[in-house]
């Protein structure tokens, strides 16, 4: 796993577009998220940032605001710049809220690369090196349309984090790709598992005739099964979502979950621990954006990415 991951940088590094000689050691590099402590969909980057920043022989420290407030993560990334590390990793949560910290880094001088959420865009306006991530609309109506193709109709999009743009994209995606507007299919879940389980529960109750649903991550998925489950409805009704768990893993070999959508956050953490280490010794930088995402884990696939889930899947 390693050496293929290392072979995907050296590629991504064959057309760089700038070349220097200066040359740093022990470099520092910090990633800040906005997950809460909760969602352990994270742990997949922690490990990519270990791994590299193992093989790069750097130091990178994973901050986050611990219940996922946003004002709280714009505090965190002013002061990660006012320790001037050789890079900041960050997530475009609400470009509202974080433009100013982001812009102010880049100001100063410290390259950044914007990963997860967020678009390509927003990452440029924040005058970032590159963004790393899944663009999230064409994620979501790629699962819209094999809903479609399913026959579904009616769907409900479990959103357990209603205040990051990145998350309404989806499900707006998924509504277009059914050819409806977004309105009140999508449900503010919250992230507490037993207030998720019981809001779907509530929805499927009052509108019986949902035929597809949506979650945007393990935090929603888990619960949002639950509730299938009990009410009967689990392998009767089709079942998408984005990103994978051991559990998510099972329930697809069950015929419980269709799909899962795949960002691959491994490549998230890792990638640019490795691009800024090379920026920063030897000024070489790829030209153009990363997309991470989407890819699609089924039946058919799930065998070859299950023994990885929660690690580098």
């Amino acid at each position: 796993m390693k050496k293929a991951l290392t072979a995907v940088a050296a590629a991504a590094f064959a057309f760089a577009g700038l070349t220097g000689t200066a040359s740093a050691e022990n470099e520092k590099f910090v990633l800040i998220s906005h997950a809460p402590d909760s969602d352990s969909w994270w742990n997949v980057i922690k490990n990519a940032i270990q791994v590299a920043g193992d093989q790069m022989d750097v130091e990178v420290e994973y901050r986050n605001p611990p219940t996922g407030d946003l004002a709280d993560m714009a505090r965190i990334v002013e002061q990660a710049s006012a320790t001037n590390p050789d890079g900041i990793i960050v997530t475009i949560a609400d470009f509202n809220v974080l433009q100013g910290p982001v812009k102010d880094a880049v100001d100063k001088g410290i390259p950044v690369i914007t990963i997860n959420s967020g678009t390509q865009e927003q990452s440029e306006k924040l005058g970032a090196l590159m963004h790393v991530g899944q663009p999230e609309y064409d994620a979501g109506f790629g699962a819209g349309k094999r809903a479609a193709a399913a026959g579904a109709k009616s769907f409900v999009c479990v959103n357990h984090y209603i205040t990051n743009p990145a998350s309404v994209e989806r499900c707006r995606g998924f509504a277009d790709a059914l050819g409806v507007e977004l309105g009140s299919q999508m449900i503010d879940s919250g992230q507490d598992p037993s207030e998720v389980k019981n809001k779907v529960s509530a929805y499927l109750n009052s509108h019986q005739d949902v035929d597809a649903v949506l979650t945007l991550g393990p935090n929603s998925a888990h619960p949002t099964l639950a509730a299938l489950r009990d009410s009967g409805l689990a392998g009767e009704i089709m079942f998408g979502t984005f990103d994978l768990s051991s559990e998510i893993a099972d329930a697809i070999k069950a015929g419980e979950i269709d799909f899962a959508i795949d960002q691959q956050p491994y490549l998230q953490g890792y990638l640019p621990v490795v691009i800024l280490t090379n920026y920063a010794r030897y000024g070489v930088l790829p030209s153009g954006h990363i997309n991470s995402g989407p890819g699609f884990i089924t039946k058919d696939n799930i065998a070859q990415v299950e023994k990885y889930a929660g690690e580098y899947r």
